[in-house]
C-alpha cells in the first residue's frame, strides 16, 4: 500500500492567506463558461457526476454541505487533456559471440567467448496523453479566489475515467 501511494502524482494547492475551511459551511457548483451567451455543451460535461461525487466526498471531511441557494463559496472545475511526447531511452548491447580457432600446438579446436558489450542508448519519442484537473473555490460574496488545486496525470486509457478523477481529486485535497 505504501509503495502504491508513493507512485501517485502530487497535487498542488494555492490558497489565500485568509482562507480557513472552518469559516465556511456551504458550497454550490457553478459552470465556467467563456461568456454568458455561450449555450454550447461543455467538453468536460462527461465528468460532471464523477467530479461532483469525488469533490463532495472530500468536502464532507471539511464539514461542508452542498446547497442550491445562498452558498458560502462557489466551486468550479476544469479538465485539460494534452497530447505530448515523451523521450524514451533504451540501452543497446552487442550480441554475445563465440569464436573458434585452431591451436596448432595442441592440434585441437578451442573457443573464445565474447560477452555482450554496452554500445549506448537508443532514443525515441512516444506519444502520451496527460490530463490536468483544476478545482477552484471562490468566495460567494466577493468572487475572490480562495483556494485552487490541480494535478496532472498521465492517462492510461483513451479518456478520463471515474477512477482517474477520484484519484486526482484525492491527491489535490492531500496537498
Amino acid at each position: 500500500m505504501l509503495a502504491l501511494s508513493a507512485c501517485s502524482t502530487p497535487g498542488y494547492v494555492e490558497k489565500d492567506n485568509s482562507f480557513s475551511p472552518g469559516n465556511y459551511k456551504t458550497y454550490m457548483w457553478v459552470d465556467a463558461r467563456t461568456s454568458q451567451d455561450n449555450e454550447s455543451k461543455r467538453a468536460t460535461a462527461f465528468a460532471d457526476i464523477p467530479m461532483h461525487n469525488a469533490v463532495s466526498a472530500e468536502l464532507e471531511k471539511w464539514g461542508w454541505h452542498e446547497t442550491t441557494n445562498n452558498p458560502d463559496v462557489y466551486i468550479s472545475y476544469d479538465i485539460l487533456v494534452e497530447r505530448n511526447t515523451e523521450t524514451q531511452r533504451d540501452p543497446v548491447y552487442t550480441q554475445p559471440t563465440v569464436r573458434y580457432y585452431y591451436n596448432p600446438y595442441r592440434k585441437s579446436w578451442s573457443q573464445i567467448y565474447y560477452p555482450s558489450q554496452f554500445l549506448g542508448y537508443q532514443e525515441y519519442d512516444t506519444p502520451v496523453k496527460e490530463g490536468t484537473i483544476t478545482l477552484t473555490i471562490m468566495d460567494a460574496q466577493s468572487d475572490k479566489k480562495l483556494w485552487q488545486g490541480w494535478t496532472t496525470e498521465r492517462m492510461s486509457t483513451s479518456g478520463v475515467n471515474d477512477i482517474d478523477i477520484r484519484r486526482s481529486v484525492r491527491n489535490i485535497f492531500k496537498a
